[in-house]
Parts: structure tokens; C-alpha cells; sequence
């Protein structure tokens, strides 16, 4: 069973939405202006730096780009998630976060869970990959409930890196 169901460019999950970002959200993150559709908490400092690098480079707005996460039964936004690309070498990099009012719920594993099945649906994908500080033990836990596994990196690292089970490593 899929982790998610698609609506035209939607991505629909048990509890949430995953929507692109549209011209307003951008221009009202870059701007500091309050949305009635945003968690309290929203804009988180990532969301802002996502919101600049869409705006400097639209090409990440495309269907397998990025997109605001938005709490189903409340219909507020409360983090992004996104694919960078363009793939190299068939992988492609997720990134995500959701604001602290609405952490410890699960929502960052259920939106990575969907966007990365959705992301081996896109062409010239074979997987998907990420990055997170070993100090960041959430992130962790996230990746790995997306079901991503590590594949370097040790108690040293700087950060560590997961990947889809499906891919095999690089020599």
C-alpha cells in the first residue's frame, strides 16, 4: 500500500498534506508577512532559507520539487519538505523540517515516507538520499522510520548519511 495518494500535484497522507508552495507563501515567508493558513511557529529559519533558494532558483517548484507540509485537520501549514535537483548519479537528496509546536508527532516520518516513495516514481531516479547531524538523534529517527538505512558515517561524523534500501552503495 502506497504511503500516500496523489491529486494532482497534492500528495495526500494519513494526516497530511503536502502541497508546492505557491507565489503568495514565498513572497509572504521573504517578506515576514503572517498567513491565516500558517501554525503560529511558521516560518521556521529553514523554511525561510528554502523559501530564498526557490525564489532564486524556480526550477525546484517542479512536480517532483518542493512543498509545505500542511497539518490535515487543522488545514494549517507547519513545515516544508522538498527533493533538490536535479538527481545525480539517479540519487536525489530530501530535506525537511516541522515547527516545534507540531514536532513529536510523527509528521516528519509520514511526509518523508510519502515523498520518498514518491520521488522513485520520478524518471531518472533509482534513490534517495540524506543528511543529518549525529547530534540531531530525531532526525535520525525520522530517516529511519521513512525507512532509509545509513550508509556512512560513524559516532565521528560530521553528519551522517542514509539512503533507500534499494540503492545499492557507490563503489
Amino acid at each position: 500500500m502506497s504511503p500516500f495518494f496523489r491529486t494532482g500535484n497534492d500528495l495526500t497522507t494519513d494526516r497530511l498534506l503536502l502541497r508546492p508552495w505557491s507565489s503568495d507563501d514565498l513572497t509572504a515567508v521573504l517578506d515576514g508577512t503572517r498567513l491565516p493558513h500558517w501554525a503560529e511557529d511558521f516560518p521556521a529559519e529553514g523554511d525561510r532559507v528554502i523559501a530564498g533558494f526557490l525564489t532564486e532558483r524556480p526550477e525546484g517548484l517542479h512536480e517532483y520539487g518542493h512543498r509545505l507540509v500542511v497539518e490535515r485537520s487543522s488545514g494549517l501549514v507547519v513545515g516544508s519538505i522538498g527533493l533538490f535537483w536535479p538527481p545525480s548519479e539517479g540519487l536525489i537528496e530530501i530535506g525537511y523540517g516541522i515547527v516545534v509546536s507540531r514536532r513529536g508527532r510523527g509528521y516528519a516520518s509520514e511526509a518523508t515516507r510519502a515523498l520518498v516513495a514518491f520521488a522513485l516514481t520520478a524518471p531518472g531516479v533509482r534513490g534517495v538520499q540524506a543528511q543529518t547531524d549525529p547530534s540531531n538523534p530525531a532526525s535520525v529517527r525520522v530517516l529511519e522510520k521513512a525507512g532509509m538505512q545509513r550508509c556512512d558515517g560513524d559516532a565521528s561524523a560530521v553528519l551522517l548519511r542514509f539512503r533507500t534500501a534499494t540503492v545499492p552503495p557507490r563503489p
